[in-house]
This record gives C-alpha cells, sequence and structure tokens, in this order.
C-alpha cells in the first residue's frame, strides 16, 4: 500500500496526457482543416461586387437604394 497513490497518479498522468493529445490531434484534423479547405475554397471563387449587388437589389443596405 505504500506510494500507492504516486504509482496511480504517474499512471493517470500518463495517460490523461494521451487522451488530451488524441482529442487535440482528432480536432484538428476532423474539424479544423476541413473548415479551412472550405473557406479557402469558398473564398477563392468569391466575388464581393456580384454579392454586394445581389444584397442591394434585395433592399439589405439603407445607404445604398436598389436600382
Amino acid at each position: 500500500m505504500r506510494r500507492l497513490l504516486a504509482r496511480r497518479m504517474k499512471l493517470h498522468l500518463i495517460g490523461a496526457f494521451f487522451v488530451s493529445v488524441g482529442c487535440a490531434a482528432l480536432y484538428k484534423f476532423g474539424v479544423a482543416e476541413p473548415r479551412k479547405r472550405a473557406y479557402a475554397e469558398y473564398y477563392k471563387n468569391y466575388d464581393p461586387m456580384k454579392d454586394f449587388e445581389a444584397m442591394r437589389a434585395a433592399g439589405v443596405f439603407e445607404s445604398a437604394p436598389p436600382k
């Protein structure tokens, strides 16, 4: 029973470290990277003037009335 807490603590710290690294890797490759690729693809073909004209025609802006 001597040093039982120290042995268990070392085991739990090592396990917690690997679980946290695994969760971080899963988030990075499962969420962050696909999100970055989606934003890059969106802005590759994005035309801000076309979007502005569509919003202007819809009457979204007060300072730029529709034509």
